[in-house]
Parts: C-alpha cells; structure tokens; sequence
C-alpha cells in the first residue's frame, strides 16, 4: 500500500548530486511530489527534503540506493508523524477585488496569512503551512481573481532526538577503527 513518506538526504555540496539523486527515484518509477534543497546544521554539508508516494518495501529500496551514492552522507525516511513540516506558498491578487470589500483581507487574516505587497495592480499573499492549508486558501481566493500562485517543496525537521552529528561522529569512529585494522595488518 503507497503512502507518503519524506526522505532528508544529508551530503556534500557537489555539482551533480540533485541529478544523481533523481535518476534513482526515475528508474524506480517513483514521483517526486516535492523537493527543497537547503544548507544543513552542520558547516559544509547540505539537506535534500524529498516527498514520495510509495510503499515501504520500495522506499526501503531506494534508500539503500541513495547511501550508496558517493556524496551522500545519511538518508533517513520518516512518515508525516515523526517530523515537523511546512511549506510557503504565495498569492498574487488583482487588487480591485481588495478594494471593493474587506472579504480578502477577513479570508487572509482568518487563514493565519499576510500580505506581503500592495500595489495598484495586484496584492501578493503569504501563507506558510501544510499542504491542505495553503490549497485551501488558494480555493477562498479563486474567485476572487487569482493570478499566480506558487508553493515551496516542504522543509522538514525531525522529532528524533539523535541529530546528523551523532550520525556523523559514529561514522568518523568506524572509519577510523578500519584504517587502524589495516595499518595492523599490513
């Protein structure tokens, strides 16, 4: 059974890696429904924020498949209840329908948004939340003369308490116990 799941990749910051990434989930046959690239906790190392529909068997699968990539440090999969997540969308308005009442300005203010500008032409809306809460928004907002809108990928952070450092300090110890079992061999 497909469900959704949200992978953060952690990796060196190399030219090509997003093209490796996505070749896996291609041969797969696996959708990317949302993707954000961004700097991570640690200097140096940056995170991918995927969102997949599939199933377990097939995500488990490409998560090997992804560690075995050079550049990638960690993957770890989680499902919607083991992170925190958001996504930011904009809207961009004409403004005569603000003009004519106070029916945008009570929808955005009742959906927690903002504007952003205001011009002569047209307003541009923020709202930052999960995916239903912006979509919801931009359907308060379609009759209203909806002329763009645009949404992040979702950025993640999890609610795990071991952190990428554990993870890499783990994997420092190992290499290091493996080049002193070499020089002892040799």
């Amino acid at each position: 059974m497909k469900k959704e799941f949200t992978i953060s990749l952690f990796t060196e910051h190399h030219i090509g890696i997003l093209n490796q990434v996505t070749i896996i989930f291609t041969r797969r046959q696996i959708n990317i429904e949302s993707i954000a690239a961004s700097e991570s906790a640690v200097k140096g190392i940056h995170k991918l924020t995927i969102v997949v529909n599939t199933t377990e068997d097939l995500i488990d699968k490409v998560q090997r498949q992804l560690e075995k990539l050079i550049d990638v440090l960690k993957v770890f999969v989680h499902v919607n209840d083991e992170i925190i997540y958001q996504e930011i969308a904009l809207y961009k308005v004409r403004t005569t329908e603000l003009m004519k009442s106070n029916k945008i300005e009570f929808i955005v203010r009742s959906s927690n948004a903002r504007f952003l500008e205001i011009t002569p032409e047209y307003v541009v809306i923020e709202k930052t939340g999960h995916k239903q809460d912006t979509t919801d928004l931009l359907n308060k907002l379609y009759p209203y003369g909806v002329l763009q809108f645009v949404r992040s990928g979702r950025i993640a952070i999890t609610k795990q308490t071991k952190e990428l450092i554990a993870y890499l300090k783990e994997m420092d110890e190992a290499n290091n116990q493996s080049a002193k079992k070499q020089i002892t061999t040799n």
